[in-house]
């Protein structure tokens, strides 16, 4: 699944830290979602699209797995 996380964190000044500590995950964690190594929890989608001030469906981009 790909997002916009970096795109608009940037915007808002944030660093992945901040971001992180923001929604009581890791730096680690952010950077995975943002590398697209990690998909998070709903509760963690909706977590950083409240503090990136966002929508999750502005903020992640589903992107349907074509191998068939």
């Amino acid at each position: 699944m790909k997002n916009n996380i970096r795109v608009i964190r940037k915007a808002m000044k944030f660093s992945q830290e901040e971001l992180a500590s923001m929604c009581g995950v890791t730096r680690q964690t952010i950077n995975a979602i943002e590398n697209d190594k990690y998909d998070p929890t709903l509760t963690l989608a909706f977590k950083l699209s409240q503090t990136l001030n966002t929508t999750v469906d502005q903020l992640f981009i589903f992107e349907e797995d074509t191998k068939d």
